[in-house]
């Protein structure tokens, strides 16, 4: 069993959750001792596809004529490519016919969540389509006492500061407009967002938003994943306002942290979490103004325990086991519950 997980077109969207999945995805073939390679060979069986891109469906067009199998995730949809970009939501309806395109191109599709698998079944794409976790690295994403009091010096935070943080691209949908508001209204509290879109890509008042002098809103750009750590260590709250999504790394990162949180009630969450019992839920700006000084003020039970056991049933190990199930079910159906498949270490580089 060979697996080639095709990075084309990952190098644009290495910023974004799709790349943190393609590495989610690598260590849990890797912990699992699957044997895969990111560069083309012949020799592989199964070839894994996480972008749209036009030279991704060529990659699987290719795969079928080669009588190779295809697995597409499915991490985009049309309700979460709306209000993204300019002209996002113009192009919506053309989004959706590619990506049901592309994704008909899978023997198997694996999107992160029932939420996402329903909304793709609703597409009408006559494929297997199963629901897994993106994952999320719990021996990494520890929280580190040093690391956050790192953070707060470098952006000259004491330690009496409440800081409230968000991470994701400048766009509409991701909540930036209710965290500037929030900061605007909460002055005693330091906001910081961590991400970056080029801004000729968003509209303008999402621009204006970015160029916002408030002294306690800060958008320091894109960081990596050590300072990001940093980041959940040495904050207080998890603001996490998107209208859409497919799952949200970050957010696994930050259960994974034990930092409280605050999301936005939307119909992705409402299987997932109790509003009070792993994190709290708010639908608007006064509710979410309430919940965040009560949060920070610790008027109110902290949940990180609850939250943590929650996102320990989405570990890479888990994902991994999951893979494995997949990919001996398309390569030999009829194997499926028989001998286990022999492992070894990833088969060139």
């Amino acid at each position: 069993m060979k697996i080639w997980l095709y990075k084309g077109g990952l190098k644009l969207i290495s910023k974004s959750g799709i790349g943190k999945a393609f590495e989610h995805q690598k260590a849990a073939l890797e912990e699992k001792e699957i044997d895969y390679s990111t560069k083309f060979n012949n020799k592989y069986d199964i070839v894994q596809i996480n972008t749209i891109f036009p030279d991704s469906f060529f990659i699987a067009v290719i795969a079928k004529l080669m009588r190779k199998k295809v697995i597409y995730y499915a991490h985009s949809t049309m309700e979460d490519f709306r209000n993204s970009f300019k002209g996002s939501n113009f192009f919506a309806a053309f989004f959706k016919r590619w990506i049901k395109l592309c994704y008909s191109m899978g023997d198997v599709v694996i999107t992160p969540t029932e939420y996402s698998k329903n909304l793709l079944e609703g597409y009408g794409i006559n494929r297997k389509i199963i629901s897994l976790t993106n994952g999320i690295d719990l021996k990494y994403y520890t929280k580190d006492a040093e690391l956050g009091k790192q953070f707060r010096d470098k952006y000259h935070f004491n330690e009496k500061d409440k800081i409230v943080i968000s991470v994701g691209h400048y766009i509409e949908r991701k909540g930036i407009e209710d965290f500037a508001a929030l900061a605007e209204r909460l002055p005693e509290y330091q906001f910081l967002w961590f991400g970056y879109t080029n801004l000729n890509l968003v509209p303008c008042h999402i621009r204006s938003i970015i160029n916002t002098k408030l002294p306690n809103l800060h958008f320091p750009g894109y960081i990596s994943s050590e300072e990001l750590k940093a980041a959940y260590s040495g904050s207080d709250l998890f603001l996490f306002l998107t209208h859409e999504e497919t799952e949200g790394i970050v957010l696994l990162e930050a259960l994974a942290m034990q930092i409280p949180i605050l999301i936005r009630d939307i119909p992705i969450y409402e299987s997932w979490f109790q509003n009070g019992k792993q994190v709290y839920k708010g639908r608007g700006l006064a509710e979410f103004k309430v919940l965040t000084k009560d949060i920070l003020e610790e008027n109110i039970p902290d949940l990180t325990e609850e939250g943590y056991k929650t996102v320990k049933e989405k570990s890479l190990s888990k994902v991994g086991n999951t893979l494995m199930d997949t990919y001996t079910e398309i390569l030999n159906p009829a194997a499926v519950q028989q001998e286990p498949m022999e492992k070894g270490m990833p088969f060139f580089y």
